[in-house]
């Protein structure tokens, strides 16, 4: 089967790992200047670097259709940069996934492939998907909903190592971002991470708390003021930087699941 997925952030990737752990056929649409903080663990960067590696899986940066169904031919990941998603007309996949986690729909609908699944809030199942699988962390994570949307998105981001929103790191004003500091560097409350370059000058850009940068924006990229631009994990494990999260891998079980649910109502052979 094959498997569109609209996104090639972390969450995205965790669920292109998983199906093709499984044998699905996956291709990935990105934006031309992806804002991805946690890069090592995302196929977005193959946009930037031509192809990116996560957990021995690759993603190839394809220009057409034809270069996707090679890229899928050799065992990777086709990854397009395609902002409107005019590919799924193109190589019709089986499924569908939206996965760009904008907490609103942009434009998915259900028509779009035979099964069509709908990733975090922004999708209401029956309407504009066939199901929504949820991705705000606790007791429902990576939940299946067969009716109705997921928990709305209150801006407050799930608690890792008794932190929230202290975790994030944004910038502090409007330009283009540098980093200072590398993925995987552990970093110390108010050290300098990186800068956003105006027309005024530099601006720095802080951590809020020690730990390890799990995290951080692609050199160049622009940012607006109040921008996500990094992530500290106060867990403090370095390895964290380089495998696909928990909840990444909850919500690509929730697609899986969604995927072979549809499949079993249809009566198609599993």
């Amino acid at each position: 089967m094959k498997v569109l997925i609209k996104g090639a952030g972390d969450l995205a990737t965790g669920i292109a790992c998983r199906l093709h752990n499984c044998g699905f056929q996956v291709a990935m649409t990105e934006i031309e200047e992806p804002t991805t903080v946690r890069r090592t663990v995302a196929f977005s960067r193959a946009v930037w670097e031509g192809q990116a590696e996560v957990e021995q899986i690759t993603g190839l940066l394809c220009r057409n259709e034809e270069e996707i169904r090679k890229a899928v031919d050799k065992g990777c990941i086709g990854v397009i940069v395609d902002r409107e998603c005019r590919i799924l007309r193109q190589w019709k996949p089986d499924v569908f996934v939206d996965a760009v986690i904008a907490k609103v729909n942009t434009g998915t609908a259900l028509g779009d492939a035979p099964t069509v699944i709908g990733v975090g809030p922004g999708f209401t199942a029956g309407k504009d998907c066939h199901c929504v699988v949820e991705t705000k962390r606790g007791h429902d994570l990576g939940r299946c909903i067969w009716q109705g949307s997921a928990a709305p998105d209150t801006g407050v981001p799930g608690i890792i190592g008794g932190y929230g929103k202290e975790r994030l790191i944004k910038t502090e004003a409007a330009g283009r971002f540098y980093g200072s500091a590398a993925i995987a560097d552990r970093v110390r409350r108010g050290q300098t991470v990186g800068y956003v370059e105006t027309e005024k000058g530099r601006v720095p850009v802080t951590a809020q708390i020690d730990g390890v940068l799990r995290g951080i924006l692609q050199d160049g990229v622009t940012v607006k003021k109040g921008m996500k631009a990094g992530d500290v994990d106060p867990r403090d494990v370095e390895n964290n930087c380089f495998t696909v999260s928990d909840k990444a891998r909850a919500v690509g079980g929730g697609v899986l699941e969604a995927i072979l649910a549809v499949e079993k109502s249809r009566g198609r052979q599993l």
